[in-house]
């Protein structure tokens, strides 16, 4: 279980003697093992608790080391490249985040917001919030009763039920996601979702944005009538800063035809936002089928790792198999949509043992089960 933070663990852990116990503790090596308790509680006495989950947490690497956070609180928040584009679109406004929670996104909207205000109802994410975010005025106020005017609601509703489970009914969040549409109704409105969200789950909503960090899909966020430019908007961004977007307003006039000299598996976040078809058009690729997401031409996009074709046909394992021995192929990428295959199962059964690489493609083309032997690289910028 998660260790259960206090005001009076947060306060300790922002003072100098908390800070000379976090570095004690940080020095230490932590194997995971019932001993790092007794060796901790030795160092810094009864305050062990709180000093070692801090340290743990830390240690994650997903926010700022210097930050205090919960357990549940650090996997919900966003990390900081994600938490910056979605400020970016919020430059110069006045914003409330209703939902601060210990301040991911409260950093950042208060480095580029013209005015920033944070508030939660949990008095010991607030106090950590105070101390993540020094700059930034924050309040204890319930989400779903305002405290501010004209401001900017940004929202990031709990997605846990009273027993700590993961729930994806958006009636079930805290706030639910309608009673925050209703109470801010008439008032620019962005929410944070979970990747999964259903479309029909969110009837306000005037743009689902999806968003993916180095080809992980991280979140969906909602927008309100005011802040939407798209109905549908997929971003891409990298740890090396670079991103790029595409959205339901791009072309879209692609079709299916025969393979090319490439496929080309699109960002999860371009998939889940159903732009496959915007995403080749802007890239002169065309579909191997309707219906699937692989795409296919004669030049991958620039940065995309792709697949160079070097055999397709009908797919039936047995002559995978004899093929892929043919070319002395021990070590398989398999990537498969459109046909009921588990990667991991058919490797078993493969059985391969030659020294090169390669990466097969499954796949159906209208009914038919297809296999792309390709190898995989990487496409410079």
């Amino acid at each position: 279980m998660p260790y259960a933070f206090t005001l009076d663990d947060v306060a300790f852990l922002r003072s100098a003697d908390g800070a000379r116990a976090l570095a004690a503790v940080a020095a230490l090596p932590l194997t995971g093992r019932v001993a790092d308790v007794a060796a901790v509680r030795k160092l810094v006495g009864e305050r062990f608790a709180p000093v070692l989950e801090t340290v743990l947490l830390r240690r994650k690497g997903k926010l700022d080391p210097n930050w205090l956070y919960t357990s549940d609180a650090l996997q919900q928040a966003s990390v900081p490249p994600v938490a910056r584009h979605r400020a970016a679109r919020l430059a110069g406004r006045d914003v409330h985040d209703v939902t601060c929670s210990i301040g991911a996104d409260l950093a950042e909207l208060g480095r580029i917001a013209r005015r920033c205000v944070g508030s939660d109802l949990d008095p010991v994410r607030l106090a950590m919030a105070r101390h993540n975010c020094p700059d930034v005025p924050v309040v204890r106020a319930d989400a779903l009763k305002p405290v501010t005017r004209n401001a900017v609601i940004v929202a990031d509703p709990a997605r846990r039920d009273s027993a700590g489970r993961r729930t994806w009914r958006p009636a079930d969040f805290a706030p639910p996601l309608d009673a925050l549409a209703e109470v801010y109704a008439g008032r620019d409105l962005a929410v944070k979702c979970a990747p999964g969200l259903d479309p029909a789950a969110v009837p306000w909503a005037a743009e689902i944005e999806l968003v993916s960090l180095d080809g992980q899909v991280r979140e969906a966020c909602v927008w309100s009538a005011g802040l939407a430019t798209a109905r549908r908007r997929a971003t891409v961004l990298r740890s090396d800063g670079s991103r790029w977007t595409v959205t339901d307003r791009d072309p879209d006039d692609v079709g299916a035809a025969a393979p090319g000299e490439w496929i080309v598996d699109p960002d999860g976040a371009v998939v889940r936002a159903g732009l496959v078809k915007h995403y080749a058009a802007r890239h002169g690729l065309w579909q191997l089928d309707e219906r699937i997401a692989y795409l296919t031409g004669h030049t991958p996009p620039p940065g995309v790792r792709a697949f160079r074709v070097a055999e397709h046909g009908h797919y039936q394992e047995k002559s995978l198999r004899t093929l892929l021995r043919a070319r002395g192929v021990g070590r398989l990428e398999i990537l498969v949509r459109g046909l009921d295959v588990d990667p991991d199962a058919l490797r078993k059964r493969l059985k391969l043992t030659g020294a090169e690489e390669a990466t097969v493609v499954l796949t159906r083309i209208g009914r038919t089960p297809h296999f792309f032997l390709c190898r995989a690289e990487r496409v410079p910028r």
